[in-house]
């Protein structure tokens, strides 16, 4: 049980994800000497990410007090909620609570990384509650667009805290589990201190349409397609994979998946009881060619246009499987993430050109969000009706647009705080504010390396990628200090030499005379020499070219 006894203490709230942006999303809650943590994302690099791998949240704070962390209790089963767990349990490896489904698809991350026989895993329900001192955790049934979501109700000494985690309210959901907003109402009863509420759908009017509205839609597109249907959608949307399936078995097509993440997801969605599809509708992605066109679904990865997913090497042509061809039908499931239109759009281009029928958001009603509109976060304020309002998820538009809903209601402007990472929000029974702020941003994870990778490397990645670099190699003869060697111009990136001879050659003119004054005049430090090189050539090919590539010196001495 809660002691009540100690009431002088604050709640910090920190966000160390999940505002502002979309993914890697991770909220600490800390009362005394314990901690909490919410959710463990990550997120995809943008472009300008060049070369990395994935995104997680800075946890140097959590690493400083890694002594007190109870637990990470997690909503739900998206990447961007439990995609950094990996990797942050390398380094803090505490226990881990969360739904059935969310459980599995966790397990399957850490034995991919050789870490599952070290980590703890706790199943919960909704309706549980763990208690860990300070801290009663509760899990409270949500509708989102993959199974087994839930809320969660922090009740603390100085009061009640909500997390929505991400939400709409469904009353038709596939699985048949609704929201229990009858909790919310009596929570809301006892008195809410603060509310944090997903805010992604903020700008939206109205209400979230039913996830069941898609599956009329996909049926009839099945019915009408003669040949294939290549289906693309989230990995993690099992309601929207049971649709696809339902429609598919309705017409008599068998299924294959396409993609690992699909594929793997699918699997454990299968084996725990959340995807119900008869085995032998099931058929291996090797052995399409086997059935008429018209009797077969291929449900893939890439409705977001990832260079590397699935569809998107469909629609280039480089898929090992699946070859593109008229009188396909592709329906693209999903709404392009802030970020992914032209990519999407790109990847819209290549399947029409190639022949196939495309179908997306704008021409059929073939996608409906996972996130709750302005209405339905209206509802939740009212049934809540919290002392305290802060939104996450999303970006700031999102943040103010939620914010001006719950100032609307009657919420006091002043109690209404929109956090950036790492601010620390300390909360009391009557009164909160931003005091602190702690170490937070991004990790960069480029293959095995992670956070090995910094703004200074980043910055040359993108000088290579938009200038190209040239090398300089010269060698030097340490006893007579005279050139016996070079230089030897090579680039890459820059110019293509075999049309650019002359410029070549007055490169290895201006490098020859540059080193030749260094040595006339004793200067043999190499540094000296390279710089020398560096300024030089760079000063010519700006004035000649107005671009900056990199110059590379490498100078051997014998």
């Amino acid at each position: 049980m809660i002691n009540k006894s100690k009431i002088k203490s604050k709640v910090k709230i920190i966000p160390l994800g999940g505002l502002w942006e979309i993914g890697k999303n991770l909220t600490v809650f800390e009362y005394e000497d314990e901690i909490v943590i919410i959710d463990c994302g990550m997120s995809f690099p943008d472009e300008e990410l060049l070369g990395i791998d994935l995104v997680l949240p800075d946890i140097t704070y959590l690493q400083r007090n890694k002594d007190k962390i109870k637990g990470f209790f997690i909503t739900h089963g998206h990447e961007d909620h439990i995609g950094g767990l990996p990797y942050v349990l390398k380094q803090i490896n505490v226990p881990i609570y969360a739904t059935k489904l969310t459980l599995g698809l966790i397990e399957s991350k850490l034995e991919e990384h050789n870490i599952l026989s070290d980590c703890t895993l706790n199943m919960v329900k909704p309706g549980d509650i763990i208690e860990t001192g300070n801290f009663n955790i509760e899990f409270i049934r949500t509708n989102h667009s993959i199974a087994d979501s839930v809320s969660i109700a922090l009740h603390t000494p100085i009061g009640i805290i909500v997390h929505t985690g991400d939400f709409k309210i469904d009353f038709t959901p596939i699985d048949g589990e609704i929201i229990d907003l009858q909790r919310y109402a009596q929570l809301g009863k006892k008195g809410v201190l603060l509310l944090m509420a997903d805010s992604t759908n903020a700008t939206r009017s109205g209400y979230t349409m039913s996830e069941k509205t898609v599956g009329e839609t996909l049926n009839n597109l099945f019915i009408k397609a003669d040949g294939r249907v290549i289906v693309a959608t989230f990995a993690s949307s099992i309601h929207r994979v049971q649709q696809i399936a339902n429609a598919s078995i309705k017409n008599g097509r068998k299924i294959a998946f396409s993609g690992r993440s699909m594929e793997r997801i699918s699997e454990v969605a299968m084996s725990l009881g959340y995807l119900f599809i008869p085995e032998e509708m099931i058929i291996d992605l090797n052995d399409v060619k086997k059935y008429p066109d018209n009797k077969v679904t291929i449900i893939t990865t890439g409705s977001q246009g990832e260079p590397m997913a699935a569809l998107t090497r469909i629609a280039a042509g480089n898929h090992r499987s699946i070859q593109l061809e008229k009188g396909d039908t592709v329906i693209i499931s999903s709404t392009p993430i802030p970020g992914n239109k032209k990519a999407v759009s790109s990847v819209v281009d290549d399947l029409t050109e190639k022949g196939a029928k495309v179908i997306y958001e704008a021409i059929e009603d073939i996608h409906v969000s996972g996130h709750a509109c302005e209405q339905e976060l209206r509802l939740i304020q009212a049934l809540l009706k919290p002392k305290f309002f802060v939104p996450v998820h999303g970006e700031y538009r999102h943040l103010l647009s939620h914010s001006k809903i719950a100032e609307n209601m009657g919420m006091d402007k002043s109690n209404i705080f929109i956090l950036e990472i790492g601010d620390v929000l300390e909360l009391a029974r009557n009164k909160a504010e931003i005091t602190n702020k702690v170490p937070a941003g991004r990790v960069l994870i480029d293959g095995l390396g992670v956070g090995d990778i910094g703004n200074i490397v980043l910055r040359d990645r993108k000088n290579l990628a938009k200038d190209g670099i040239i090398t300089v190699v010269i060698v030097i003869n340490k006893e007579s200090k005279t050139v016996i060697s070079g230089p030897d111009i090579i680039t890459r990136g820059f110019v293509y030499v075999r049309d650019s001879e002359e410029l070549m050659r007055e490169i290895r003119r201006i490098v020859s005379k540059s080193v030749e004054r260094c040595l006339d005049n004793d200067v043999t430090g190499w540094s000296e020499i390279k710089s020398a090189i560096r300024r030089e050539v760079n000063t010519y090919v700006y004035t000649k070219m107005k671009r900056k590539p990199m110059v590379l010196p490498v100078i051997t001495e014998i």
